[in-house]
């Protein structure tokens, strides 16, 4: 009796594929990573690092007393932070070139009318992270550094170091800008079927809950900041049901008139 056939590798021919996938995420990340690194190169040669860090510290500086500057307890600090400064500026400007790069990457494994999506989400990815950094600029900053110097006691000079500052405001850029991109987690969940608008109405109070305490944990411990995060996301998570439940009924209107064509 002759013996059965050894069993097939079930990985074989799968080491291909995973090689040219990581290939592929290589090349994208170079050509975001080139794309920071041109715009950083640009910004450096105008308007420069100085005048930008003047720009980043401005609605701090506008609410200091008179005669109050932030000051710079390391040596190297006024080349570093500056420094920052410009990279993060970078990246924020080359921003829609980088989710291009990430939706590229994913798109071969979605479907044809999942990958209509693509530029729309781009889109609107952008745009609502770059409001949420200007939300933080134009109104948070100000506001906060308004409220700190109306309570300061009158014998305490404030002289915030850069450094820190630096740091807090990226924090804040960082929270805001992810937090601003509410209403198109809740359309992409709606749109590849994880929930249902009827779900999402449902989980409003939870989410309601969750969002202040979300923003209690990661924004510093004031109660400007922490409203200033938690109202916008309520109010972007409704936006992001009013959407989806648009982008639900044209679903369903396509459906029906695909149902009856047939």
């Amino acid at each position: 009796m002759a013996a059965p056939p050894p069993d097939k590798d079930e990985l074989e021919g799968t080491e291909a594929p995973f090689v040219s996938h990581l290939i592929e995420l290589r090349d994208r990340l170079i050509r975001a990573l080139l794309a920071v690194g041109i715009v950083f190169g640009a910004l450096m040669l105008w308007p420069g690092a100085g005048a930008l860090y003047d720009l980043l510290a401005q609605p701090l500086t506008a609410h200091l007393p008179q005669g109050a500057t932030m000051i710079a307890t390391s040596v190297i600090t006024p080349f570093l932070v500056p420094l920052k400064i410009t990279l993060m500026a970078a990246f924020l400007l080359a921003l829609p070139y980088v989710l291009y790069q990430v939706w590229a990457f994913v798109a071969p494994g979605l479907y044809s009318h999942e990958k209509r999506m693509v530029l729309p989400l781009v889109v609107s990815s952008t745009i609502l992270f770059l409001v949420g950094v200007a939300f933080v600029y134009f109104v948070v900053i100000p506001g906060l550094a308004g409220f700190i110097q109306s309570v300061a006691p009158e014998s305490i000079t404030a002289a915030p170091d850069v450094e820190e500052y630096f740091g807090f405001v990226l924090t804040l850029f960082l929270v805001f800008g992810i937090a601003f991109e509410v209403p198109i987690a809740v359309v992409v969940l709606v749109r590849i079927g994880a929930v249902s608008v009827e779900q999402l109405v449902k989980a409003r109070g939870y989410v309601i809950v969750g969002t202040f305490v979300v923003a209690a944990i990661v924004t510093p411990p004031d109660v400007i900041s922490q409203l200033a995060l938690a109202i916008p996301m309520c109010l972007l998570y409704e936006a992001g049901i009013i959407v989806a439940r648009g982008i639900e009924r044209r679903a369903q209107a396509d459906s029906a008139r695909e149902g009856k064509g047939a």
